[in-house]
């Protein structure tokens, strides 16, 4: 049994341990493939012990692999602490940003602080999609924010590492009178004839308006005119309570009073999630973000599929890990 591990051969064993994907682990790392699994070979061959099943389908954890993988968790914290206690300078603030203070987004954030030292700042932002945010962080001005990766521009994807967060149920917030209002789900041949908000106009959030219009087509569902930018919760519930406008949602959305949030089915829609930071940033504040939105998704099955009646666009499904 080794004492002196290399704990770059640890850090390998965790990106595919992770991942479950050399080709996936091997672009976290910033490594070729094939250095990738050297370094998985020699640290099987230093432990004594096979770590992963390969099959031209799928990578697995071996038992013995699955008892590594929090002792290769706790042994890299310690490295990264011990790293942090000595550096000479303090870390800058990692700008994050959440759209609104609920959800996927804002929880991830709230797990991660709750695993930094005093001396890590992660500093809120509120942009309104990732369309807009992207550009804050190809600018400088954003380090990490989350979102709908697929519909970025290529360019743009690019320059961006991603981690998939959830797959997000969607729901329609919908007045309290409106006849659909008293059901528990809403099927989505129930909304045909209906029209939806879904942000259209506002070009800070062209991904969610673009997922919203694949959704409705075929379907019977009309997407609302383009309305200006609405900045901030509170302009928000005044504006959709002006208006009246059903709105598409996710399963966890801000409260507007007189309105009522109903889970949409058959089939089930989701909204990817991802975190988004760029590429080359190194930050004990991402990394704890990392670990954080990895723990949530295990524990509250995020990423798990509902079922057999889903919906998700395959480009989509292929950046999240669910096609080949």
């Amino acid at each position: 049994m080794p004492y002196d591990t290399d704990p770059r051969l640890l850090r390998a064993f965790l990106a595919v341990a992770e991942e479950l994907h050399f080709t996936r682990a091997a672009a976290r790392l910033y490594v070729a493939q094939q250095a990738l699994s050297r370094d998985i070979r020699r640290l099987e061959r230093e432990l004594g012990a096979a770590l992963f099943t390969r099959t031209t389908r799928q990578v697995s954890l071996t038992p013995d692999g699955a008892r590594l993988l929090p002792l290769a968790r706790r042994v890299l914290a310690a490295h990264d602490e011990l790293a942090a206690t000595f550096r000479s300078a303090p870390e800058r603030p990692l700008l994050v940003d959440v759209g609104v203070p609920i959800g996927t987004a804002h929880g991830v954030l709230e797990a991660a602080r709750e695993r930094v030292p005093d001396s890590c700042e992660l500093v809120a932002r509120f942009h309104s999609g990732l369309t807009g945010a992207a550009a804050e962080v190809a600018a400088g001005r954003l380090d990490v924010s989350f979102g709908r990766i697929a519909a970025l521009p290529p360019g743009v994807r690019a320059g961006l590492d991603h981690q998939p967060v959830r797959l997000e149920p969607m729901a329609v917030l919908l007045r309290e009178d409106h006849p659909l209002a008293a059901r528990p789900a809403v099927a989505l041949a129930e909304l045909a004839g209906e029209t939806l908000y879904a942000a259209a106009g506002n070009p800070q959030t062209a991904e969610w308006t673009d997922l919203a219009e694949r959704l409705f087509t075929g379907r019977g569902i009309a997407t609302a005119e383009p309305f200006p930018e609405i900045e901030g919760s509170q302009e928000f519930v005044r504006v959709v309570r002006k208006w009246g406008w059903s709105v598409l949602a996710s399963v966890e959305f801000i409260e507007v009073p007189g309105m009522v949030l109903r889970p949409l089915v058959d089939p089930v829609p989701l909204s990817p999630v991802s975190m988004v930071w760029p590429r080359g940033l190194r930050h004990p504040g991402l990394d704890a973000l990392r670990a954080a939105a990895r723990e949530l998704a295990e524990q509250q099955d995020w990423l798990a599929l509902p079922g057999s009646a889903w919906w998700l666009p395959e480009g989509d499904a292929r950046v999240m890990g669910l096609r080949g």
